[in-house]
């Protein structure tokens, strides 16, 4: 197996080799690379390795700006001593999150998850990156609940009773069953990452929704979607370039 490791502390990336040979004899470490620079460089003139061990903060930034540069065909278990990207690593084709110092036995439970998405996907001729879609699904937890303010009071909210999410003036709500509104501590962005994309989908820059949310839909100008949304009066539209993935969510 051919293995590449982009890690820029010379120390935890031998550690990282001698660890993977323990666990596996055969693989093959391509290269040891330590900046976003060189990672882009490389993957850009060489095949894809089977798999990547990647820190995240690196000499000259975060690995995932090599996710903006190039395309990175392989899958990646990250390795790094923060535990605040988990869910941005999970957005691209990650198959494991592993903080450090890391042990032979976490290693060992990622290089499985590798060995049986692997087989998987050659039986099903799917990609490496569906590999890491397919595995954000089966190890992620979304949001189930938020706290809030009301007054000097704490309230929660359970995410089966938002019919949907939208931001005005900078501030991020969510908007409950009963038609009251509750202040998030939130971005959109942020929301997106934290709700299970079964359930909401973003469909313009202020709005995220539920399928219950949706009392009629209309077709709008320039073939956009105009949505009547229930418990608002809210022109809402669905923004063209996501008509098509806003429908096949709906069907799915």
């Amino acid at each position: 197996m051919n293995v590449l490791i982009i890690e820029d502390e010379p120390l935890a990336a031998q550690r990282l080799e001698k660890l993977m040979k323990e666990i596996d004899a055969g693989v093959n470490v391509l290269d040891k690379i330590d900046s976003v620079k060189r990672s882009v460089e490389w993957l850009k003139k060489n095949e894809a390795p089977h798999l990547i061990l990647m820190d995240i903060q690196l000499a000259d930034g975060i690995s995932f700006e090599i996710f903006d540069q190039c395309e990175v065909t392989s899958p990646v278990i990250f390795t790094t001593a923060y535990d605040e990207y988990a869910i941005r690593a999970f957005k691209v084709n990650s198959i494991d999150y592993i903080l450090k110092p890391i042990d032979v036995e976490e290693l060992t439970r990622a290089f499985t998850k590798y060995e049986l998405l692997v087989k998987s996907s050659v039986a099903s001729h799917i990609t490496m990156k569906s590999v890491g879609l397919a595995m954000q699904m089966l190890t992620r937890k979304y949001k189930e609940r938020f706290v809030t303010r009301v007054g000097e009071h704490l309230k929660t909210i359970e995410v089966p009773d938002v019919l949907f999410f939208f931001s005005l003036e900078k501030t991020t709500f969510g908007q409950t069953r009963d038609g009251r509104k509750h202040i998030l501590d939130f971005s959109m962005d942020q929301l997106e990452g934290l709700m299970d994309p079964k359930r909401f989908f973003r469909i313009n820059r202020k709005y995220m929704i539920s399928v219950q949310a949706i009392a009629d839909m209309i077709s709008y100008t320039n073939s956009r979607l105009k949505l009547i949304i229930k418990t608002t009066d809210a022109d809402v539209i669905v923004a063209r370039e996501r008509v098509q993935e806003f429908k096949e969510w709906l069907d799915q």
